[in-house]
């Protein structure tokens, strides 16, 4: 079984960085690429800001020996001969099945594994955008990627079994986290569970049932949640939150998967969550 040595990651924003972050944080050497010098010096400060908090509370010894391991970059060539490359990009079918079919093209390992960190698109849909579909699997981390330990595995009815096997060695012995498996289908697991109770919530703010924050008071204090379903929208992102949802709706047609209005316009209005400074809650 081919050790994975080299890593990267497409994609520096909240998940992408995570990730890079993970994975020099486990002793690998990192590459990630962005789309513009202004993405990479964001993607930098990013790093910069979760490493050196990371260091304050002494999960770490050094967050400077953590960053030397990472080279953020705006050229996908960078990636040419990575064993493993982890797509992190916006939760767009189009975006990332266009990203597959170049980066089938500039990776010169034939054996490199193509993964995808969507949360809700089937991996098939990417895997047949290259000439290597053997190679695709999902591997899907969760938000905060530093801290949660859950991993979905995700492969098509096209991943060839040692690619799953190699990812989830590289998950489990590498990176120490906990891998999970899962079928191809829109939503995986966590999600297909979680988006519906997430817009249920929604719908309840939306009917003036209750407020944002009764409703997460609530789920905190009587069912033991760490945090409401609110505010877990927040942090996930109301824009990631509506792209899983429209994603699973598709899928399944089912009427617990449809998002509901008020989550739409909140989207049209900029108001994403922690990420814009403003969601069902304001932050600083």
């Amino acid at each position: 079984m081919n050790q994975i040595q080299a890593v990267g990651v497409i994609g520096c924003g909240l998940m992408g960085a995570g990730i890079a972050e993970s994975c020099a944080r486990a002793g690998q050497r990192v590459t990630v690429v962005e789309m513009s010098n202004q993405a990479v010096e964001a993607g930098r400060e990013r790093l910069e800001k979760s490493l050196g908090r990371a260091e304050e509370r002494g999960k770490i010894p050094s967050a400077r020996d953590v960053l030397d391991r990472i080279d953020i970059v705006d050229d996908l060539h960078a990636l040419a001969y990575s064993d493993l490359v982890i797509e992190a990009v916006m939760e767009d079918e189009k975006v990332k099945s266009a990203l597959f079919a170049e980066l089938d093209e500039v990776l010169v390992n034939r054996d490199a594994i193509l993964a995808s960190n969507t949360s809700s698109i089937p991996i098939i849909k990417l895997a047949v955008a290259t000439t290597r579909p053997e190679n695709v699997v999902g591997i899907h981390f969760f938000n905060p990627v530093p801290v949660l330990s859950l991993v979905e595995l995700v492969p098509s009815y096209l991943t060839a079994p040692e690619t799953v096997e190699r990812a989830r060695t590289f998950v489990g012995d590498v990176l120490g986290k906990h891998a999970i498996d899962c079928q191809d289908r829109a939503g995986f697991v966590v999600n297909a569970l979680l988006i519906p109770f997430l817009l249920s919530a929604i719908r309840m703010v939306e009917s003036g049932f209750a407020t944002a924050e009764d409703i997460d008071e609530g789920l905190v204090r009587g069912c033991a949640h760490p945090q409401g379903p609110l505010a877990l929208t927040d942090l996930i992102g109301l824009d990631t939150t509506l792209a899983i949802a429209e994603s699973l709706y598709q899928e399944f047609r089912e009427p617990h998967y449809a998002p509901p209005p008020m989550l739409a316009r909140m989207v049209d209005a900029g108001l994403l969550g922690r990420k814009s400074g403003r969601g069902f809650y304001t932050y600083q």
